[in-house]
């Protein structure tokens, strides 16, 4: 399995960046999350970091090196994810649950199956065409799916950021699970906050990613993106892989990744590690804390990159 990879957040205007990315792999599987922590509620970046760890522990444990039962795994994970958000609340009597959007895309065989809950989107882009893209769960795409709004109005309706479904809120999420569907070489999967895809065109994002590699088209996105945002540009996130399939004779190629070598029981990831051992709970106090401590630490790297 081998692709090429990049992630870039940005904390924009806002005194806190409560957006969260990251990805693992095994041999031959590959797990991309993002979430944006809700800045409505509070400690939105707690439930951005729970969500991760939690989607990141369970491909862990299940990813022997593929997961067998992926639309499964991914509608389990998010449910967990909603779980372990409100165990968290309950432990520290919070006087709300804090809440989160999260797009999650699970890449095997030479096939992607995604996963959303709420306005972080995933963009499937070949060439030049977007060939599919995640559709916002918010009161604006409830009003044009009834003729009462126009897609000409996503950019600016008031509406837009009133979002229908999360992890966090009173209620289940609805998990939305895509058809899985088969890459070719060169596709290339976006997964975003709303700071990115509301400030730059669907068009600008697709001519970036066609006509640059990953390593340079995502902090283009996230650059253009908040210095359209000014004063007040949100958090803004990218995380996007550039598929180079199961066996690709340009592997040695800069900034590919070839999972090739690796063991079969072994996983690499970028989101911080807890201790998974049974007889503890993954997802006590000192653990969550300590999650919070490192992933700040990333984002505040990736910020400084663009200053």
């Amino acid at each position: 399995m081998q692709f090429s990879v990049y992630q870039q957040s940005h904390i924009g205007a806002r005194r806190v960046n409560q957006d969260r990315m990251g990805y693992c792999f095994t041999r031959d599987a590959l797990l991309l999350v993002l979430a944006d922590g809700m800045g409505g509620h509070l400690h939105g970046e707690i439930a951005a970091t729970i969500a991760m760890q939690t989607l990141s522990m369970m491909f862990q444990m299940q990813a022997r090196p593929t997961i067998k039962k992926p639309e499964r795994f991914l509608e389990e994970a998010i449910t967990q994810a909603h779980r372990d958000i409100h165990a968290y609340a309950a432990r520290h009597n919070l006087a709300d649950t804090p809440r989160t959007t999260l797009v999650a895309c699970l890449v095997q065989h030479n096939c992607a199956l995604w996963v959303h809950c709420g306005d972080s989107r995933l963009y499937w882009v070949r060439g030049n065409q977007v060939l599919a893209c995640t559709r916002d769960h918010s009161h604006l795409e409830y009003l044009i799916d009834k003729g009462k709004a126009s897609p000409a109005d996503r950019a600016g309706h008031p509406d837009r950021n009133k979002l229908y479904n999360c992890l966090g809120a009173q209620t289940p999420p609805r998990v939305d699970i895509a058809q899985q569907v088969g890459l070719q070489t060169g596709d290339v999967l976006l997964l975003c906050s709303d700071g990115l895809w509301s400030s730059v065109p669907d068009a600008e994002i697709v001519g970036k990613l066609a006509t640059r590699s990953v390593v340079q088209a995502v902090p283009e996105l996230v650059a253009s993106a908040v210095a359209r945002g000014g004063p007040r540009c949100d958090n803004t996130t990218a995380l996007a892989i550039a598929w180079q399939g199961m066996d690709n004779a340009d592997a040695h190629l800069p900034n590919v990744v070839s999972t090739q070598m690796l063991p079969e029981d072994q996983v690499s990831s970028t989101i911080g590690s807890v201790d998974a051992a049974p007889d503890l709970d993954p997802f006590d106090e000192d653990a969550i804390e300590k999650a919070i401590a490192e992933i700040n630490q990333a984002i505040e790297k990736s910020s400084h990159l663009l200053k």
